[in-house]
């Protein structure tokens, strides 16, 4: 029979593509593996996107609550399904307990906080050996051993049929070249490489015949129209496409991996243009690529290592941003052009 796993997901986009890598390495060690993945409704329709997954189930609740009944009660729905394994990815206390209330026999995870009698397949985290997000994930998937996994890239199916059809809702140009813009970040602005410098890639993207597409969520918004104003008048000249708010995170999927290249910062939407298989650009502030590099072996990095770098922090200690205020347009520019 074969074995059937609950991966526990985590809560962000990026982090949530970084774990089909943990399920193809799964799939690699046994291809008849059933793999389903608890996570956010939001995240679902990523979930779907991904081959080496039966199913995503939603888990109803939010960051910062704890509602226990309500965790109780997907647990015991749960354990109809028999599984075999569950893998919980989160290191939180509410992440390990519909496994342990779905009977679930193998609970493998690292130590987190409070969680001894949630978790019986405690593993290590030696962070220096697993020196990136995607592996720590990916170990949890391999018996426990001293070294490193091998890194198995996300890569998100593509449904062109969807693609047609929202290419066609949103009026867009699908004959000429598009450039995907990806200028949020979630985490805070110590990642957002500044709205006018993208605003002037915008606007040479434009002048060589290239269309700018911008994606993001609706809060984002105006941020699309904060670099149309930076790209001055070549933006009013139809090349120039604000879609934040108007996209699902499929569509972006679908929309992304019909544009030639993208520019983005160190942001979910970077990880889901590189298991789109897009070439990209990404731009590194806060963060560092040694921690949570784009997954493909069609990127082009921009990180100035400058010396209060990385911080990890979401806004700048110091004020400056210099780690990104430093990477000029040319940079980019240059990258755009060679990728």
């Amino acid at each position: 029979m074969a074995k059937k796993i609950l991966i526990v997901g985590p809560a962000w986009v990026g982090d949530m593509v970084m774990a089909q890598s943990l399920a193809k390495t799964l799939r690699l060690q046994d291809p008849d593996a059933v793999i389903d993945i608890l996570a956010p409704g939001w995240s679902l329709p990523i979930i779907e996107r991904m081959s080496e997954v039966r199913r995503g189930v939603e888990l109803p609740i939010g960051h910062g609550e704890l509602e226990l009944a309500r965790l109780w009660r997907l647990g015991r729905n749960l354990r109809s399904e028999h599984y075999d394994q569950a893998i919980v990815l989160p290191r939180k206390f509410k992440a390990a307990l519909v496994p342990f209330f779905a009977g679930i026999p193998q609970r493998t995870g690292y130590r987190g906080e409070f969680r001894y009698w949630l978790i019986n397949d405690m593993r290590p985290l030696d962070k220096k050996l697993l020196s990136q997000t995607v592996l720590r994930f990916t170990a949890l998937g391999l018996p426990a051993a001293p070294q490193a996994p091998p890194l198995q890239q996300p890569a998100l199916s593509v449904d062109p049929v969807s693609q047609k059809a929202k290419i066609a809702e949103l009026g867009l140009d699908n004959t000429r070249p598009a450039v995907a813009f990806m200028a949020g970040a979630e985490y805070g602005p110590a990642k957002q490489w500044p709205a006018q410098y993208y605003g002037q890639v915008a606007a040479e993207m434009i002048r060589s015949g290239k269309q700018v597409w911008v994606f993001g969520a609706g809060k984002e918004q105006a941020l699309g129209e904060e670099i149309r104003a930076a790209a001055g008048n070549p933006a009013e000249e139809e090349g120039f496409i604000n879609l934040c708010g108007r996209t699902a995170l499929a569509d972006v999927v679908d929309l992304i991996s019909a544009c030639e290249v993208a520019v983005c910062n160190d942001s979910g939407l970077m990880h889901v243009a590189a298991a789109a298989g897009t070439p990209l650009v990404a731009i590194y502030g806060s963060s560092t690529p040694d921690y949570t590099p784009p997954l493909t072996d069609k990127a082009q990095v921009l990180y100035l290592g400058i010396e209060c770098s990385p911080c990890f922090e979401r806004t700048c200690p110091l004020g400056h941003y210099n780690c990104l205020r430093h990477i000029k347009p040319e940079s980019v520019l240059q990258a755009v052009r060679s990728s």
